[in-house]
């Protein structure tokens, strides 16, 4: 089986990532671990970094129940982490990127802001397979637990599609925060318009804004990758990375300048 890179955006204590880093060894994936040190939420495919003297900040880092695993906090964002995993940081280089289990859905078009997802779509586009891996946690939950092993319980499943698609592959998966007994059939998902949070300037004062998160109210369109979760469907979309639009727009304009 392949090697995998497992990381996140919630940071190397996640109990999510953790979780992730367990069904990843137990499908017989060679697992290492490395996650940023501190929540990096919300940072898309960034590549911004701590750094001493020119080099990253690491350190090893040993997970409870892993011993066994390689793992490594790191003080960058988690696509500064795949860049480095993928570029000679690790010998060899992983094959596979698994990022999560993120701590809230990552749906919709908002996937674009999401580290997760991002952390996903940089290793997509240096023509490595990754999946995304996130639980449909409320954002504000009505109490402190977590079913991890819903999202983690599907990995055999959705990796033995991954390790078959071409490389550079790039899917999402989020699962209810349910008992995996009480989730329903997974279901290929096209992205909703929205997340299921959206943020908000909450009030302008001098000198700054606050801005805040709220959940979205509105209504999901039915067969979106927010209906089906929301009505309890664990959910897998293939996601496209950076790419060239259709260039008809630019193509028609360059025409009619070479006209005029």
């Amino acid at each position: 089986m392949p090697r995998a890179l497992v990381t996140n955006d919630d940071g190397i204590d996640s109990p999510g990532l953790h979780a992730l880093a367990d069904a990843a060894r137990d499908a017989g994936l060679e697992v290492i671990v490395a996650a940023p040190a501190e929540q990096a939420s919300g940072a898309s495919a960034s590549l911004g970094a701590v750094r001493r003297e020119g080099r990253t900040i690491v350190a090893r880092r040993q997970l409870p129940d892993l011993p066994d695993v390689e793992a490594w906090a790191v003080d960058a964002q988690p696509g500064h982490i795949v860049v480095a995993a993928l570029n000679g940081w690790f010998d060899p280089a992983p094959e596979l990127v698994l990022s999560g289990i993120n701590h809230g859905a990552n749906v919709g078009r908002a996937v674009l802001h999401s580290g997760t997802v991002g952390a996903a779509l940089t290793a997509g586009i240096s023509d490595t397979r990754a999946l995304a891996l996130s639980l449909d946690v409320a954002l504000h939950p009505e109490t402190d637990e977590r079913h991890w092993e819903a999202a983690a319980g599907l990995l055999p499943r959705v990796l033995g599609l991954l390790l078959d698609a071409p490389v550079g592959t790039v899917l999402s998966l989020n699962a209810p925060d349910l008992p995996p007994d009480e989730l329903r059939e997974l279901k290929d998902a096209r992205l909703a318009r929205g997340g299921v949070v959206t943020t908000q300037v909450a009030d302008v004062g001098d000198g700054g804004l606050h801005l805040g998160e709220i959940e979205v109210a509105d209504e999901p369109e039915e067969g979106t990758d927010t209906a089906l979760l929301a009505a309890g469907h664990p959910t897998l979309t293939s996601l496209r990375s950076v790419a060239e639009a259709d260039g008809d727009l630019v193509q028609k304009w360059l025409a009619g300048e070479d006209a005029s």
